[in-house]
């Protein structure tokens, strides 16, 4: 019997099991890949997130990974370009963008090192029940394991999500599609370009490579994946002609990525016996470069609420509800200004960027917004984004 089962192993459920183990529990973490391995991602960890490296003490590993440190970000819309940085979150300034199995490596080794339990290539197909109802383990082919507690971390298509039943509380309509490759011979740091109904993001990595990314809405997404290199060339020609200049001279360092999969929702986040973190419990528009640090944040969120009161029934069902109720808090207005860019209409944004360009400081604090380090209203309306 383990205090807590997590199911899934990238950037959620690797640090909830780390961070759990750390506070004395006994925990097996389980995923049905071989990690650690590439995925889609647009690889930025924003300054919460890296902050949160650091408190972990896993920033020096990520450091001597040989990843570059990002110090300044570039957002361009149409003819408005402001360029800046967070202010510090924690101290911490830089943000970085590593490549996917050196950060997954990195979380799994720190969990490993903790005390946990992993089992990779190990799926589970369902979650174990008692009479009345609450979740008391998992089950995958070959194998049964009890638990105090199911974390899915298994992302967008969760497993555990649907075994439980977690209903979406918000959910609204796919709104882009995204193609992306890596690139040598670019020189550009974290910069992003907007333009009616296109999109362009770029960001450097491992090896001296630069991931380049172009976005375009959902409803092209048939069309642009019938000649996805010939689409993605033309959207950095439009929105960003100096970056695809480099792009054009530069070489291809791997193949041409892309997903139509780009969903938006928050699912209910808990239940008698489990909870949900990462993608498993929210997912939003990859356009803003969110998702690693919201994981982060969410498996710190987690293991902070629970405390030592796993095993009191009531302590544990006050401190889930606590996370619920603060994960609201800290990504609602992320996920209203995300869906705002991801329609890809700038108009509704163009006003506010005007009105910010010329102030360093509150170019500052844009910036600081778009990272996620503030909980404050959205950037860009205060208005709700309608459900679907």
């Amino acid at each position: 019997m383990y205090d807590i089962i997590v199911v899934g192993a990238r950037c959620g459920g690797a640090p909830t099991a780390m961070l759990f183990a750390r506070a004395g529990y006994r925990v097996l973490l389980l995923d049905r890949a071989k990690l650690p391995r590439d995925t889609l991602s647009t690889l930025y960890i924003h300054q919460p997130g890296i902050a949160l490296l650091h408190r972990w003490g896993l920033l020096d590993a990520l450091v001597g990974s040989g990843c570059p440190p990002i110090t300044s970000a570039l957002h361009q819309v149409e003819d408005v370009r402001l360029v800046g940085c967070s202010m510090p979150v924690n101290g911490i300034r830089a943000a970085y963008a590593p490549r996917r199995y050196v950060l997954d490596r990195i979380l799994l080794d720190a969990a490993v090192a903790a005390g946990v339990e992993f089992r990779p290539e190990c799926g589970v197909e369902d979650v174990l029940f008692d009479e009345g109802g609450r979740a008391v383990g998992v089950r995958g082919r070959g194998f049964e394991e009890r638990a105090r507690l199911v974390v899915g971390a298994d992302g967008m298509r969760s497993r555990v999500a649907a075994a439980v039943g977690a209903e979406y509380e918000v959910e609204d309509p796919e709104m882009t599609c995204v193609y992306y490759s890596f690139w040598e011979d670019v020189q550009a740091g974290f910069e992003a370009y907007g333009a009616r109904g296109r999109w362009a993001g770029c960001v450097p990595t491992h090896d001296g490579l630069t991931l380049v990314a172009a976005y375009f809405p959902q409803a092209e997404y048939p069309s642009v994946r019938m000649d996805a290199m010939a689409a993605y060339l033309e959207n950095l020609r439009a929105v960003a002609p100096g970056l695809h200049a480099q792009v054009v001279d530069g070489a291809q360092a791997e193949r041409l990525y892309g997903t139509g999969a780009q969903r938006n929702f928050f699912r209910r986040a808990f239940g008698a016996g489990w909870v949900l973190v990462g993608d498993a419990g929210h997912h939003k528009d990859s356009i803003m470069a969110n998702g690693i640090t919201d994981a982060f944040r969410q498996a710190q969120l987690l293991v902070d609420c629970v405390g030592t009161g796993l095993h009191d029934e009531p302590a544990l069902g006050v401190a889930l509800r606590r996370f619920a109720d603060e994960r609201a808090r800290l990504f609602t207005g992320v996920y209203q200004d995300t869906l705002t860019v991801a329609r890809l209409t700038p108009d509704r944004r163009l006003g506010v960027l005007r009105a910010i360009a010329d102030d360093p400081v509150k170019v500052e604090k844009f910036f600081t917004k778009m990272a996620g380090a503030t909980r404050d209203d959205p950037i860009f309306s205060t208005e709700p984004v309608p459900a679907s």
